[in-house]
């Protein structure tokens, strides 16, 4: 059986290209790059190359690329690294209610620590209102996180509406970028941002790396503490081959961004409307239309996710019900929660996340496949009985 993966906003596989460009500094190109001889000065010139390959996709300087161990340490480094260096100016920081974990949780951890947290609400798309954000804002404020998009329902937010009332306030703007760079136009300047979290595995690059932009000036206290690389901001010698991944994976998303997002959009479209036409009391979550070109998240009344995903795995499918850091957990989507779904609606979530190599003939064999797993599981479903 083939296996089809749509599970992308999970992780990507990586590229061949990206796994050709890293292999030489695993052998050959091996050097610390601290080290002033050939060595070390080969792989450090490895790295400069991919920031800037980096900082040229999203508009940034080079020197404003920090490298991380992912898009986690990122968020963590950009919230508590702001929260900790301007705590004499205020201890306020606002956020949304569907922020990933590594925002949320950050978020929870400082409030321990006597930070005082504003967790915005959502509308019925996932949609942060820049309303809401200025209205949240007092003379405390001094970081504002709202993501680009997100990882569950596909909800582009309105980062530059939110970036002008943050500089017009003057209060450092994060965004948590990890589901849009190298996939949709991602500019810091056009989105007013002072820092952005960025992840490789995301696009088709290697796990284990990310980078945070830090905009020129932004006042951070460092997460990790130790050497001096990446100019004071992360203690720690540099992953070089995953670096280097995450480079070749940010020059070939530039290469082909807009053309495999117009594709992938297609197929998108393809699958809501089999989804909608062929199965009875289906709900599509997220914004209609500003939603990323690689996201399917439907409600399926009386079944549960988990249910779903296991049957659809049976038949060599792979897509889940939400985020992949919540796969452990019974509890529904708090995305989905916080969008005013209720309980049992939430339950029955289920996510499908197209990439690079989906193909049409994938879409058809999931409108073929799930159809018949949704009326099984209904026909065994107590929720669907206790409405009859």
């Amino acid at each position: 059986m083939r296996r089809i993966y749509l599970d992308h906003a999970a992780t990507t596989p990586t590229h061949p290209e990206v796994v050709k460009a890293m292999l030489p500094y695993f052998t050959d190109a091996f050097g610390n790059p601290s080290s002033i001889y050939s060595y070390g000065q080969e792989a450090k010139g490895a790295i400069e190359e991919a920031r800037k390959k980096v900082a040229d996709l999203i508009g940034a300087r080079d020197e404003e690329i920090v490298f991380t161990s992912g898009g986690t340490e990122a968020d963590n480094q950009a919230i508590k690294g702001v929260a900790y260096a301007n705590e004499s100016r205020g201890n306020h920081i606002i956020t949304s209610s569907i922020e990933h974990h590594a925002v949320l949780e950050t978020c929870k951890f400082l409030e321990k620590r006597g930070f005082d947290v504003t967790y915005l609400p959502v509308d019925e798309s996932g949609m942060v209102d820049p309303g809401d954000v200025q209205k949240a804002i007092t003379n405390k404020t001094i970081l504002i996180s709202v993501m680009h998009a997100n990882n569950e329902m596909g909800t582009i937010e309105p980062i530059a509406e939110i970036g002008r009332v943050a500089r017009k306030a003057e209060i450092y703007f994060h965004t948590d970028a990890v589901q849009t760079v190298g996939h949709i136009l991602v500019n810091v300047n056009e989105l007013g941002v002072d820092l952005l979290s960025m992840s490789a595995h995301k696009l088709y690059g290697p796990k284990g790396v990310g980078a945070l932009y830090v905009r020129k000036g932004s006042r951070l206290t460092p997460f990790m503490h130790g050497g001096e690389q990446e100019r004071r901001q992360r203690a720690s010698t540099e992953n070089v081959p995953g670096i280097v991944g995450f480079g070749k994976a940010v020059e070939l998303a530039r290469q082909e961004m807009s053309q495999e997002a117009e594709r992938i959009t297609y197929l998108r479209d393809q699958l809501i409307k089999g989804l909608l036409e062929r199965i009875d009391h289906v709900r599509l979550n997220g914004h209609h239309t500003k939603r990323l070109p690689s996201n399917v998240n439907v409600s399926v009344e009386y079944v549960e996710g988990e249910s779903m995903v296991l049957n659809l795995d049976l038949e060599g499918i792979c897509a889940s019900t939400g985020s992949a850091c919540s796969s452990s957990s019974l509890e529904p989507s708090h995305v989905l929660l916080a969008m005013g779904l209720p309980h049992e609606l939430a339950h029955g979530s289920l996510r499908f996340s197209l990439g690079k190599w989906t193909t049409e003939e994938e879409i058809k064999r999931v409108l073929d496949v799930l159809p018949r797993i949704i009326a099984k599981l209904r026909a065994m479903s107590p929720l669907l009985k206790s409405r009859k």
